[in-house]
């Protein structure tokens, strides 16, 4: 048995060097044909009923940190509804088990957040289907590495890109605003590449520079509701985005460029998202926490 995460261990070799030839080839990839899997926390995550009673979306909640969250959040004592791509429900329906055997409901929902429509939608069946909604996770992204930078750049890989990291984002929180109650919160997916920003992701990383300048423009706003926002800013995260997103030579050293020396797995982001969602955050909003293995967020 793995040990949990309140073992004091060496966050060096905590986790083990994923095999980084990875195993998927098309996008956006399959938990069960990744080489290595990445670890949930379906063996280490314990809750404490932080979550207790909460009703809680989380976009890309099929795999990898969004898989994660869901695990977390479900122990802590939520009902999770995921949103996700059609081509996801395997990975879905993994997820859907894991929240349901933690004794919560789970609510799938298929679909493109590219779609404004689909992105109401989200929230109306998490309002009618959980009895409300609590916590909204914007975590589901795409990105494509270009090697050639901007002249590798399509139009329409920049729609796509844009329209799932930033308009999808827009959409949910319009639609879920009207929802939230005192004391709910909206949690954002950035990424370390606000801060330090790669040529080959030129367009995913100044989405994820936008995320930030939401979240802290929409905590402003929400203060004074009671809805605080804030978001976690991921490093090198092993999940099936990598080695379906990246050329080869960069996921065989993926993570390495770390102070820690290696990628992180989605259950070592799990906790960040517990705790801005739960009262043990209540005087944070507009705040982005790093979980990027030592490289710096400001």
């Amino acid at each position: 048995m793995p040990e949990d995460q309140y073992t004091r261990q060496n966050p060096v070799d905590q986790h083990p060097k994923p095999a980084l030839d990875g195993g998927n080839t098309q996008y956006p990839g399959k938990t069960n044909e990744m080489t290595d899997r990445p670890d949930h926390g379906e063996q280490t995550y314990r809750g404490s009923g932080r979550l207790t009673g909460r009703r809680a979306v989380i976009t890309g909640g099929d795999s990898g940190i969004g898989r994660a969250v869901a695990i977390a959040f479900a122990r802590e004592g939520a009902d999770v509804l995921i949103s996700y791509l059609p081509e996801e429900e395997e990975d879905a329906r993994d997820t859907a088990q894991l929240i349901e055997k933690a004794g919560r409901t789970a609510v799938t929902v298929p679909g493109d957040i590219r779609d404004e429509a689909h992105c109401k939608a989200i929230v109306d069946r998490a309002v009618s289907e959980l009895g409300g909604l609590d916590i909204l996770v914007n975590n589901a992204a795409y990105q494509m590495a270009q090697p050639g930078g901007i002249l590798d750049i399509t139009d329409e890989q920049f729609d796509r890109v844009l329209k799932t990291n930033l308009y999808a984002m827009f959409w949910l929180c319009r639609a879920a605003v009207p929802h939230l109650q005192p004391g709910a919160t909206i949690i954002n997916t950035a990424s370390v590449q606000a801060y330090q920003s790669s040529s080959t992701l030129l367009d995913y990383a100044t989405t994820k520079g936008g995320i930030v300048a939401f979240t802290k423009a929409l905590a402003e706003e929400l203060a004074d509701k009671g809805v605080r926002v804030n978001a976690v800013a991921p490093g090198p995260i092993w999940t099936p985005l990598i080695p379906t997103t990246m050329h080869e030579e960069k996921v065989k050293s993926f993570g390495s460029d770390t102070p820690l020396g290696r990628a992180g797995q989605p259950a070592e982001l799990a906790p960040a998202y517990v705790y801005f969602a739960s009262q043990e955050s209540s005087y944070t909003t507009g705040e982005v926490l790093g979980v990027t293995g030592g490289k710096p967020v400001s």
